[in-house]
């Protein structure tokens, strides 16, 4: 052995046994260092520059995970292992103390490596089942999750092993033992990851769904599931982080639907004053005959009142005998026009035009349709242009929008009454 015939060199020149020794073991070390580094660097310089080549030119996407991740670095890191196994071998004696010691940091080393490049290949097959199967890319991230946990577990377990020089399958028998303390301290994670298996297997949730969980103030797009969190990135560009399991065990709100209908929802309501709403007089019945989109509303329907007035020989001398139009009928029938007409909506999907309840605000009547641009900002822009030509069209029809007393209409009352009074 190299040991022992530098040993005995360096004692023949003089050295006490004790420091030729020391000098010895020193040198043998210094030595497998610097092969170990030399392999790594000519691993670095040569053979992994060749592979990320290849991987980068080959034309396919999804292996460049494998890069991003440093898979092949973190393999590599086996050959200066191996190196310096080969070398220990060929420079000591194995029975020997150093040997020993040597061996166990090497069986270490061995260990640690192999769980960084299992724990990098677990995140490349995440990505690379993403990026080829988007529409359930969570799916596979649960199960990476909790195989990077078990790897850590054992990571740990066997170098404890290595350490003490116990076999690593009486530790885990010990573990077992330990049930009840290790369920308590892995209680979230088993939680969410029995959580997460739901999840996929139930497609409730995917990436980039929008959903709505305000009891955990999340609002936006789902940017990452993984067995501890759900991370959501709300409109205002926060992030909210939400358990897993919480998905379970609490509701939420998915807009997936909405996505996938093509279509996006407009429900709001115009408040009437109803001391506004009244039967059409026989001028505002011209004046609203003239509108090319009632054209085909108003006359008919009159004609058909006229006659079922005159069936029924009914009292023309009280407007509240027989059947009237009314200005709010005619304006729902010309805000069910004017929306058919716009090209912006979906005609094939729910449409109305309704009154709800009155209440203490007013007369409410509500749009209820679906645009076909779901984009926020253009979803905006047509249902602003809507209502803002609804408002503008209610004084035609003699009708009021309902509004809470301002500081002007106080201030308009108070100075009708001081002119009054001068």
């Amino acid at each position: 052995m190299t040991y022992n015939i530098l040993n005995t060199w360096l004692a023949n020149h003089g050295l006490t046994e004790r420091l030729a020794e020391i000098l010895s073991l020193t040198l043998i070390t210094l030595a497998i260092l610097v092969s170990a580094m030399m392999a790594t660097w000519i691993v670095r310089r040569t053979l992994l520059p060749v592979i990320v080549g290849i991987i980068r030119k080959n034309g396919l996407n999804w292996d460049d995970s494998l890069i991003e991740h440093g898979f092949f670095h973190k393999l590599s890191w086996y050959i200066p292992l191996s190196v310096m196994h080969i070398c220990k071998d060929l420079f000591l004696e194995r029975d020997t103390p150093f040997s020993l010691l040597l061996s166990k940091i090497l069986l270490a080393g061995v260990v640690i490596v192999s769980t960084l490049t299992i724990t990098a290949l677990l995140s490349s097959i995440n990505e690379i089942y993403r990026s080829l199967s988007r529409e359930r890319s969570a799916a596979m991230r649960g199960y990476t999750d909790a195989a990077r946990i078990i790897s850590y577990i054992f990571c740990t377990i066997f170098l404890v092993s290595i350490i003490t020089g116990r076999s690593p399958w009486g530790l885990l028998s010990l573990l077992g033992g330990l049930t009840a303390v290790i369920l308590l301290i892995f209680k979230d994670t088993l939680l969410g990851f029995v959580a997460h298996i739901k999840l996929s297997a139930t497609d409730m949730i995917r990436i980039g769904d929008w959903i709505e969980m305000p009891q955990y103030g999340a609002d936006g797009d789902v940017i990452d599931i993984s067995i501890h969190c759900v991370r959501v990135q709300n409109w205002d560009k926060t992030i909210s982080s939400i358990p897993t399991y919480a998905l379970i065990s609490n509701s939420f709100k998915n807009w997936r639907g909405m996505s996938e209908s093509g279509g996006r929802r407009i429900k709001r309501a115009i408040r009437i004053d109803i001391s506004s709403i009244h039967f059409l007089t026989d001028q505002e019945f011209e004046d609203l005959s003239k509108i090319h989109i009632l054209e085909k509303y108003l006359r008919p329907r009159q004609k058909e009142i006229e006659a079922y007035n005159k069936r029924h020989e009914v009292d023309g001398s009280s407007p509240l005998n027989g059947r009237r139009q009314t200005n709010i009928g005619a304006f729902r029938a010309y805000a069910k026009e004017y929306l058919r007409n716009n090209p912006q909506l979906h005609s094939n999907m729910t449409f109305l035009v309704r009154q709800l309840a009155p209440t203490e605000t007013g007369l409410p009547l509500e749009i209820y349709v679906f645009s076909k641009d779901q984009i926020w900002a253009n979803y905006e822009a047509i249902q602003a242009d809507i209502f803002d030509h609804l408002l503008a069209a209610l004084p035609y029809f003699g009708l009021r929008v309902f509004q809470n007393p301002s500081g002007f209409d106080f201030r308009g009352y108070f100075q009708t009454s001081i002119e009054q009074v001068e």
